[in-house]
């Protein structure tokens, strides 16, 4: 479609610019994904006619956090307020997203969390059943969709769509605080990329040999524990940076924590400039590091580790005085 290759030649000419500052970046990302979308809601209105109900497009994952990098796949939904016999229409226009996504430059999700999957895109009613059901179920996937779903914005619609999801999720959790306990185990196993003697360890095997998959290794413990935090804490607003600013006179640990952060996400930034798709976006090759560079990752790493215990143990001992 003509609008599509428009918005890619676009984004190829001008990302660039931006690709050196991560809230620039971000930005950039959202100017380019909203005008997407509206060409796709145009597409679906001229063949299937207007959408039958209000609704919002919400992202989630890297995008929802405004944590994207140069290449991003794609993480969202649709949330409609309207009967389940409008549904094939919004799935239609979360199909007609995803391909106009794809076809300006964001990646399939291998996990298929998008608004073209029935799993992603319901009304508001159904979407409150869900988050009982990811609630009830308890399990490892059902929870890590909820984490998924947690770090969510909308770009297109309605914003209190998605506000009243997430009030409901926090009264869940204030039912049964166990529920805490189960999101930090759904995280707690992280893939440590510094060893006991201080030395880094990068992949062995296959074509990630010789790399540090950054997002793994030095983002998780980060945005993992600020997740927690803000659930714990009732925030709603999705951004690790955010979720700091507003904790941080709650937690004073944390401030340390933010700049290194801060440092973090334009860090990755600098080695990013020849990479050329999103499968390899993450990967750092550890001998392009500088003595320097290497050490400052593994202070951001160690720092993670950090972290992610410190808060562990300020919500499990929070349970505990609660559940008494």
């Amino acid at each position: 479609m003509k609008e599509y290759d428009q918005l890619k030649s676009w984004r190829e000419q001008n990302i660039k610019t931006v690709s050196g500052d991560s809230i620039k970046l971000n930005e950039f990302h959202d100017r380019l994904i909203i005008a997407t979308v509206h060409v796709a809601i145009e597409k679906v209105k001229s063949e299937w006619g207007p959408a039958p109900a209000r609704f919002s497009f919400f992202i989630m994952g890297s995008a929802g956090r405004s944590e994207q990098s140069v290449w991003s796949d794609q993480d969202h939904g649709i949330i409609y307020q309207g009967p389940e016999e409008v549904n094939p229409y919004f799935l239609k226009l979360g199909e007609e997203i995803s391909n106009a996504l794809f076809a300006v430059g964001y990646d399939f999700c291998d996990g298929n969390v998008m608004a073209s999957n029935p799993r992603w895109c319901k009304s508001t009613a159904a979407w409150a059943d869900q988050l009982h059901d990811w609630f009830d179920n308890e399990s490892w996937e059902s929870l890590r969709h909820f984490s998924t779903f947690f770090d969510s914005r909308v770009l297109v619609g309605n914003e209190e769509y998605l506000a009243e999801l997430k009030r409901i999720a926090f009264w869940r959790l204030e039912q049964n605080k166990n529920l805490y306990l189960r999101l930090i185990e759904n995280v707690s196993h992280i893939r440590k990329g510094v060893g006991l003697f201080g030395q880094l360890l990068p992949n062995s095997y296959g074509d990630e040999a010789g790399t540090i998959n950054l997002k793994e290794k030095v983002f998780f413990p980060y945005v993992n524990s600020l997740r927690l935090l803000a659930l714990w804490e009732k925030l709603t607003e999705p951004s690790t940076l955010v979720r700091f600013k507003r904790l941080e006179s709650t937690y004073g640990y944390l401030e340390n924590y933010k700049n290194l952060f801060i440092i973090l996400l334009n860090y990755r930034l600098r080695f990013q400039h020849d990479t050329k798709s999103y499968e390899k976006v993450h990967l750092l090759e550890v001998e392009r590091l500088t003595r320097k560079e290497k050490q400052e990752l593994k202070q951001m790493m160690k720092n993670g580790y950090k972290l992610f215990s410190d808060t562990r143990g300020i919500i499990e001992k929070g349970v505990r005085l609660e559940n008494k």
